[in-house]
């Protein structure tokens, strides 16, 4: 279960930034979204904000924080490009 509020906060970061349109590019902001919520959940295990069976809301907010924090970095690369 608490690998479903990663995913969803991770699709919720992704949701989020669709409205700030400058610099949007779609495949790479999903991609990174899922990866890095992943990538943070498990992180958010490791600092035992809940676990990947026990869903927290404390792993979520890491997560979406992460998961905006890949968008954002994407977006800076593309416009700086």
């Amino acid at each position: 279960m608490g690998v479903a509020v990663w995913l969803a906060a991770g699709a919720a970061a992704f949701f989020v930034a669709r409205i700030v349109p400058a610099g949007r590019r779609t495949a790479a902001e999903a991609i990174a979204a899922i990866v890095v919520a992943a990538g943070a959940g498990v992180a958010a295990t490791a600092l035992d904000f809940g676990g990947w069976n026990e869903p927290d809301w404390r792993a979520g907010l890491f997560v979406f924080c992460c998961a905006a924090a890949a968008i954002g970095v994407i977006r800076l690369i593309r416009l700086a490009a």
